[in-house]
C-alpha cells in the first residue's frame, strides 16, 4: 500500500468512526438559555470523543491494512 493510499484510507475510517462516536453520551440541556438550540448537548466532551475516535480508527486501519496486504481482498483486479 502506498503512503497516500494509507493516509486516505485512515482519513475515511477516522471520519466514519467520528460520526458514529459523536452522539454517544449526549444529553440535552434541561433549561436552555434564550437563543440556544434546545437540542444542543450540555457537555459534548469533544476531546474525549476525538481520542476514542482516533484509537478505534487506528485499530480498524491496522485490520484493513492487514486484510489488504494479505491478499484476502485484491484491490488491483
Amino acid at each position: 500500500m502506498q503512503i497516500f493510499t494509507g493516509i486516505m484510507l485512515f482519513a475515511i475510517i477516522w471520519w466514519m468512526v467520528f460520526f458514529t462516536v459523536l452522539p454517544w453520551g449526549n444529553r440535552a440541556v434541561e433549561n436552555p438559555e434564550p437563543g440556544h438550540a434546545a437540542s444542543a448537548p450540555e457537555k459534548p466532551r469533544l476531546w474525549l470523543k476525538l481520542g476514542v475516535t482516533t484509537g478505534i480508527a487506528c485499530v480498524l486501519f491496522v485490520v484493513a491494512r492487514l486484510v489488504i496486504d494479505s491478499g484476502i481482498i485484491d484491490l488491483r483486479s
